[in-house]
C-alpha cells in the first residue's frame, strides 16, 4: 500500500502545480477583460459619428456608388471570420467557426461564391486542416488589436469590394466575430458591412447610426468622391470594433474557463487526499496487524521454549 500512497501524493502535486496554473491564467484574462472593455467603450464614438456621417452622404445624394449599390445578381461575397491566436477558451473558437460555417452554406445556396478571410491562427488552423482555400489570413494580434491591425485586415477587403466581379472581386462583404454581451455571455454574430442597407430590417450601419433627423449636405467636389473617402473608414472602424468585441469575448471566455479548471482541480485534490488518507490508514492497520502478529508468534515462541 506504500507504493500507492506515493502515487496519490505525486497526483496531488501534479494537479495542485496545474491549479496554480490555471489560478494564474484566469487572473490575467480577468485583467485583460477590463483593458479591452475599455477600448470598445473607447472606439463608439468615433464609429458611431463615422456611421452617421456615411448614412447622411448615402441617403441625402443620389450617388450610385459601388459600396453602396446592390448587385442585381451578386456571384460573390467574402466572408471575414474573427477567431482567436490561442486557445483555452471553452467553445468561444468553435461557436465562432460554426457561425462562419452556418453563413457560408446560406450564401452557398443563395448561388454565391465564398471567398474566405481568416484572423486568428485557430480559424487558420481549421480551415487548413479541412484544405479550404483562404483568401487572406492575419495573425498574432488577437489578444490586444490596435486600429492598425484592423486597417490591415480592412485593405484586402476594401479591395476586393471595389474590384469587378469578372475580375475577381466580390459583390458583398460580410463579417463573422463574437459579440461581448457581458462577462457571462458572448455570442458569435454574423452581419453584412456592404453594401450598405438603410431600409427597415436591413444590415446598415452599427451602432445606432441612423438615428435621429440627419442635416442634408452640398458635396463638394462629389457625393462620389465623399464616399470614396468614407466608406474605406466606415469598414475599418467595423472591423477594428469587431476585433475589440472578440478580444474581450476571448478573454471572458478563457477566464470562465480557467475558473472551471482551477474549481475541478480543486475537487480533485479533495477526491485525491481522501484516496491518501484511506491508503496511509490501511497502511497504518496492516503495520499494527504485523506488529501484533509478530508478537503474539514472539510470545507463543516463548511459552514454547519455557516449557
Amino acid at each position: 500500500m506504500g507504493a500507492q500512497l506515493r502515487v496519490y501524493k505525486r497526483r496531488i502535486k501534479s494537479v495542485t502545480a496545474t491549479k496554480k496554473i490555471t489560478r494564474a491564467m484566469e487572473m490575467i484574462a480577468a485583467s485583460r477583460i477590463i483593458k479591452a472593455q475599455r477600448k470598445v467603450a473607447a472606439s463608439e464614438p468615433y464609429a458611431s459619428e463615422l456611421t452617421r456621417a456615411v448614412t447622411a452622404v448615402a441617403q441625402g445624394s443620389d450617388a450610385k456608388h459601388p459600396l453602396l449599390t446592390e448587385a442585381e445578381q451578386p456571384k460573390r461575397a467574402a466572408v471575414l471570420l474573427i477567431t482567436s491566436d490561442r486557445g483555452l477558451a471553452g467553445g468561444y473558437n468553435s461557436n465562432a467557426i460554426k457561425g462562419a460555417e452556418q453563413l457560408n452554406e446560406r450564401l452557398a445556396a443563395e448561388g454565391k461564391e465564398v471567398v474566405s478571410y481568416i484572423v486568428g491562427s485557430k480559424g487558420v488552423a481549421y480551415y487548413g486542416f479541412r484544405n479550404r482555400p483562404v483568401k487572406e489570413s492575419f495573425t498574432g494580434f488577437t489578444d490586444n488589436p490596435t486600429y492598425a491591425d484592423a486597417k490591415a485586415v480592412a485593405a484586402p477587403l476594401i479591395e476586393a469590394v471595389q474590384t469587378e466581379t469578372a475580375e475577381g472581386g466580390v459583390d458583398e462583404l460580410h463579417i463573422v466575430y463574437t459579440e461581448f454581451i457581458s462577462m457571462m455571455t458572448q455570442t458569435a454574430v454574423d452581419a453584412r458591412m456592404l453594401p450598405l442597407s438603410f431600409g427597415e430590417g436591413g444590415t446598415g450601419p452599427q451602432p445606432g447610426g441612423g438615428k435621429g433627423v440627419l442635416p442634408l449636405y452640398d458635396f463638394e467636389p462629389s457625393a462620389e468622391d465623399v464616399l470614396d473617402a468614407l466608406l474605406p473608414r466606415y469598414v475599418e472602424s467595423r472591423v477594428y470594433n469587431a476585433l475589440l468585441q472578440a478580444a474581450a469575448s476571448k478573454h471572458a471566455a478563457t477566464r470562465r474557463a480557467m475558473k472551471s479548471a482551477t474549481d475541478n482541480a480543486e475537487e480533485l485534490i479533495k477526491s485525491l487526499t481522501r484516496l491518501a488518507n484511506a491508503a496511509r490508514q490501511a497502511d497504518i492497520t496492516q503495520e499494527i496487524s504485523e506488529i501484533v502478529g509478530g508478537a503474539s508468534a514472539l510470545a507463543d515462541a516463548n511459552a514454547g521454549s519455557d516449557r
